[in-house]
């Protein structure tokens, strides 16, 4: 299993600094950022700029989610162990049951998938 970690990328250094603000001002709105695997702990994130950040692997314990629309970002392999994710939105290949577990126990979230009969 991947260990979450610090990402040399000066826009993370601005989210793990709390400096939201200055971070939505300065992402790119034309590119994909790429915060894969990125330790994302205890951080405020709730007014951040989510749009276009791909979050596979992530780990989030005890962040502060609430209120961000996540329908659109990659999730999958992510933990949200303790994390407030009230009024969030979750990517629809995600289950409720695969959220509510990886609040409660950290587990990695998987995207389901098609069954073939």
């Amino acid at each position: 299993m991947n260990q979450p970690r610090q990402l040399d990328n000066v826009l993370y250094s601005m989210i793990r600094d709390e400096k939201i603000a200055a971070f939505n001002r300065e992402k790119p709105s034309d590119s994909t950022i790429d915060f894969r695997g990125g330790d994302f702990r205890g951080l405020d994130l709730r007014d951040l700029d989510v749009r276009g950040i791909d979050f596979t692997d992530a780990y989030f314990r005890a962040a502060d989610l609430r209120g961000l629309d996540l329908r659109e970002n990659g999730l999958e392999g992510a933990s949200l162990a303790h994390a407030q994710i009230s009024g969030t939105y979750f990517p629809a290949e995600l289950s409720a049951d695969e959220i509510l577990m990886s609040v409660k126990f950290g587990t990695r979230m998987r995207y389901r998938s098609a069954r073939r009969g």
